[in-house]
């Protein structure tokens, strides 16, 4: 991004990323969140100044992957049972309607993971949902570890997904780090339960509109003009 300031506290129409992330999840019915922080975390916590009565901070003090910080969030978790939402920070166009599409999933089907999913034109750099002969889920293959017939495959992982709590921090603990980067990644986890027998559903309820990644300031401001035309339609 150009900038010393942490990518989820640059402002898009008006508000830090991250704050859109957290709104929604409130919107949704969330009455409990976890941020998880690192560098920079003092400039998050500022985000939320006065407005954090409902959040933990948890400190990742390495930078160990997807895995390692959602498990940062466990001791913070420790007497939750129920339903997690884990998501992405700097993913600021997530929408209620989504998470309400993933939850209903989760719950009518009883699941220990539920995935919300997107089709997209272009999925390069994506983890790529792999479904077995029965169009059930089977895998998440992140994009550099893909094979070639998996890297065609148009239906990506957003970082949209909803866990039982006490499974998902049971297989965190047995997460075994990746091969070739030495980092743990939560998307591992989904097959490591459908392994088990446990039921990972996935629900195709992300617009591909809302797949934009943040990295450079011509895409911030793409997803500026984004949220502050559904603020003025109300979308």
């Amino acid at each position: 991004m150009g900038s010393d300031l942490p990518k989820v506290c640059h402002e898009v129409a008006g508000h830090a990323i991250v704050w859109w992330v957290v709104q929604t999840c409130r919107e949704a019915g969330v009455d409990r969140i976890v941020l998880v922080v690192g560098h920079g975390a003092d400039r998050v916590r500022a985000v939320f100044a006065g407005d954090d009565a409902d959040i933990d901070y948890v400190l990742q003090d390495r930078q160990l992957g997807t895995g390692h910080a959602t498990n940062c969030a466990a001791p913070a978790l420790a007497d939750f049972d129920g339903d997690v939402l884990v998501l992405a920070g700097d993913g600021p166009l997530i929408r209620r309607a989504t998470i309400d599409a993933m939850l209903a999933r989760h719950r009518a089907a009883r699941a220990a993971a539920t995935l919300a999913t997107s089709v997209i034109p272009d999925p390069t750099g994506y983890g790529r949902i792999v479904r077995d002969g029965s169009n059930r889920f089977a895998a998440i293959v992140e994009h550099r570890n893909a094979t070639p017939a998996q890297r065609a495959i148009h239906e990506i992982y957003p970082s949209y997904a909803c866990f039982d709590a006490r499974r998902l921090f049971a297989h965190l603990a047995a997460l075994p780090p990746d091969a070739a980067s030495g980092e743990y990644y939560v998307t591992d986890v989904p097959a490591m339960m459908r392994a088990s027998g446990e039921i990972v559903e996935v629900v195709d309820a992300v617009p591909p509109e809302d797949v934009l990644s943040i990295n450079t300031p011509v895409q911030l401001a793409e997803v500026d003009a984004i949220l502050r035309s559904r603020l003025e339609t109300h979308a």
